[in-house]
This record gives structure tokens, C-alpha cells and sequence, in this order.
């Protein structure tokens, strides 16, 4: 997600205050802005959104969010790179009818994309598997007597930060240790 591209909202002159971003996958709706704008979204509000896979990436989702937040909540909705998606215009049936079919078209087209993303992301990691390319961070080493350490650590014989410095910040190697030694 684009930060920047979603701030092109300003040409509608809102308030930083009243823009909403979340920095992760819109494949559902459990995202921490979106709920903020859920309860701060009132009957007679405007919402602007970028573009339809900005609100969500899951076909069904999307229409029942559109129809909650246009029927239920009562706020209007432009989607700025698709003018026909502006519940301001054509509020009688054919009006309706369009937006409607339109919005159907657009939230199919988003999820495809989503699930092309994701098989093609999987094809990638399956072909790299295949050339042998190690996937994730690389492994660290401990020290020999790292279980000895974390015990003189347990036993106040030895301070956290000289364990870190002999360690040299392999802190998941600690953590593990913890666990181990159910600390």
C-alpha cells in the first residue's frame, strides 16, 4: 500500500485528521483504521476512497460493507477513480441499478487480483524452494556454552547486558532459552 497514492484524497480538501490508512492487506475487514472510521462514521458523511480494492479484496465483503455503510450508517461514498461509484448522483433505481452493477464488476476484479497475487506469490516461493534458495532470515549461531550463560544469567551470576554483548544480538536464541528453561 502507497501511502502517498492514498493521500491524493486532499484534493477533496479533508482533514488529515479525518483520513484513515491501514498499512496492511485489505483480503478482510479486521483492519485497526477501518474500525476508527466505523465509529466515527455518521449519517450524512462523506467517504472517500482512492479506488474499491482500497475498501476490501473480498467480493462478498465488499458489498456487504458498501450497503452498511450507505443504508445502515447512512453516509455517502465517491470512489474517486470510478465517478460512477458516487452515491451523491443517481439515487433513483437506474441510478442504483448502475452503481450497484458496477460495484459487483469491481469488488469481483479486486478479490481476482488478490488471489492472483497470492498464486503467484506461491509459485514464486516454490520455484525459489526448487533452486535452492533458503527462505527467511538466516540462521545464527550461540555460543557452545549458551545454556550455561543463560542459566549464570538466571541466577544473577551474570548481567542481561554482558549475555547480549556475548551473544551479539541473537535474541531469539535467548528467548527460546527462556522458554526452555520455562523463565
Amino acid at each position: 500500500m502507497n501511502r502517498d497514492r492514498q493521500l491524493r484524497c486532499k484534493k477533496q480538501k479533508i482533514p488529515i485528521s479525518n483520513i484513515y490508512i491501514d498499512r496492511q492487506s485489505g483480503k478482510d475487514f479486521n483492519r485497526p483504521e477501518y474500525g476508527k472510521l466505523l465509529k466515527t462514521l455518521q449519517k450524512g458523511d462523506m467517504l472517500y476512497m482512492l479506488s474499491i480494492d482500497r475498501l476490501g479484496r473480498n467480493y462478498a465483503e465488499i458489498q456487504n460493507q458498501w450497503r452498511m455503510l450507505t443504508k445502515e450508517i447512512g453516509a455517502d461514498i465517491c470512489v474517486i477513480d470510478m465517478p460512477v461509484l458516487d452515491t451523491r448522483r443517481g439515487k433513483d433505481l437506474l441510478g442504483t441499478f448502475v452503481a450497484d452493477l458496477v460495484l459487483q464488476i469491481l469488488s469481483f476484479a479486486a478479490q481476482n487480483e488478490r488471489e492472483n497475487i497470492r498464486k503467484r506469490q506461491e509459485q514464486g516461493i516454490a520455484a525459489a524452494k526448487v533452486r535452492g534458495v533458503h527462505m527467511g532470515r538466516p540462521a545464527k549461531s550461540v555460543p557452545d556454552d549458551f545454556d550455561l550463560l543463560v542459566r549464570e544469567w538466571q541466577n544473577k551470576k551474570l548481567p542481561l547486558q554482558d549475555l547480549l554483548k556475548i551473544c551479539q544480538n541473537i535474541t531469539g536464541y535467548i528467548l527460546q532459552a527462556f522458554k526452555r528453561a520455562k523463565y
